[in-house]
């Protein structure tokens, strides 16, 4: 499920972060602190992370550091003071996806919410389309591989024929069966599916 995870500390904000969140139609859930989210954090969970960058024990950057020494790649927004923007600046550097003063415009916390989540779905489907693409190109043969590497190149069966020292007909074989388990119908097609499955 994706949700908008809301981890501060000060109970009024963290109320009015998911209210708002909620009100936008964004399925929000909120922690008290950066703790309570690393115990309840699974590596499966989607959306975004909406953290505030100073909290009591540990903040909201020590917590996104955590969380990318874990693998995480929900894009994280910071709800910062105006002193704390070398901090977010920093976060930026180091992967963040965006900081927000405080105060805030309610519509532009929310869009820049809406935004990171968008990128963490597109991340999400890249990474599947990538692993179907790489199971796929496991169940070639050598010889197909081969042949693949050269229809890629836009060479003629012809000349894949002469280089490989194979029959024309066994590359249209080979083709046909590159093909079909690549789940395309033409070079063009194939060209598009790897270029595709490559990460950004």
């Amino acid at each position: 499920m994706t949700i908008a995870h809301v981890v501060d500390d000060d109970d009024a904000i963290r109320d009015s972060l998911v209210w708002l969140l909620r009100s936008r139609g964004i399925d929000a859930r909120a922690w008290p602190s950066a703790e309570d989210f690393l115990a309840d954090y699974q590596p499966d969970m989607q959306g975004c992370l909406l953290l505030d960058i100073r909290m009591q024990a540990m903040s909201g950057l020590e917590l996104f550091e955590r969380l990318q020494a874990l693998g995480c790649r929900m894009p994280a927004i910071f709800l910062t003071g105006h002193g704390d923007v070398p901090q977010a600046v920093y976060a930026i550097k180091n992967g963040a996806f965006d900081f927000i003063e405080k105060p805030c415009n309610d519509n532009e916390l929310a869009d820049r919410v809406i935004a990171a989540m968008q990128i963490d779905q597109r991340r999400r489907q890249q990474l599947a389309s990538m692993v179907s693409v790489d199971a796929r190109l496991q169940s070639l043969t050598n010889r197909e591989r081969d042949v693949m590497d050269r229809i890629l190149a836009g060479k003629y069966n012809k000349v894949i024929a002469a280089e490989l020292d194979i029959a024309m007909r066994t590359v249209e074989v080979h083709r046909a069966r590159i093909f079909e388990k690549m789940n395309v119908r033409s070079a063009v097609e194939l060209a598009q599916l790897l270029a595709g499955s490559q990460p950004d």
